[in-house]
């Protein structure tokens, strides 16, 4: 923190949003703002260039998704505290946030006191969950672990993937466009909960869909 005062930046691609914000943000004596993206990409940019102590990021955005755009800056630059501001409470995007690095969860709705002391607690290294989204995640513990089965050639896609082969090399395996190969890796990582393709390949050697020597002459 600069001094007592949260650096903040906000990434939004949505301009009057971004602008409520900032005047939010100009009315808070300990919170300043350090700036602003209108993409992903943007978001990834400055958040290694700027170092914010919270990144307020929103997980729908051009050029790069905010789900994309968040794993990146969590493993880059895992001191930045991600605060992800969303109009989605749904399961597909909240558990891969949360898994990815989020330390906050909160809808756009929210009230003005609870969206400020999300940044707080957020700064501070404070989890904070919306209370809707926090219903959700204790749901999900309470209950036994329950995956959406996978189709054949998510199946094929998640064998090859185990094995280190590239998006490229896995259509020409399979002989697909490689934008189909991103959308089975998508469906894979949602389906199963999981955050990255380093967890989807140790998903599938936990439950022996591939084994490391398979495709070696």
């Amino acid at each position: 923190m600069n001094g007592n005062k949260i650096r903040i930046l906000i990434a939004d691609d949505q301009t009057l949003f971004r602008e409520g914000i900032k005047v939010l943000l100009e009315l808070q004596p300990d919170m300043e703002l350090a700036g602003e993206a209108c993409d992903g990409v943007e978001a990834i940019d400055l958040a290694c260039a700027l170092q914010p102590d919270v990144l307020l990021l929103d997980l729908k955005m051009p050029r790069k998704d905010g789900l994309a755009a968040l794993r990146e800056i969590a493993e880059r630059c895992p001191s930045i505290h991600i605060l992800v501001l969303t109009s989605f409470a749904d399961d597909e995007r909240m558990f891969p946030a949360v898994k990815a690095g989020a330390l906050g969860y909160l809808l756009k709705d929210a009230p003005r006191d609870q969206f400020l002391r999300a940044i707080r607690e957020v700064a501070l290294g404070h989890p904070f969950l919306y209370p809707a989204v926090a219903f959700q995640v204790l749901r999900e513990l309470n209950q036994p672990a329950a995956v959406d089965p996978l189709t054949e050639r998510e199946l094929e896609t998640l064998r090859l993937l185990a094995r280190g082969l590239s998006n490229e090399e896995i259509a020409e395996q399979l002989r697909i466009q490689q934008h189909t190969v991103g959308k089975y890796v998508s469906n894979i990582l949602i389906k199963l909960h999981l955050a990255n393709r380093t967890q989807a390949a140790l998903y599938a050697l936990r439950h022996k869909l591939t084994h490391l020597d398979e495709g070696e002459n």
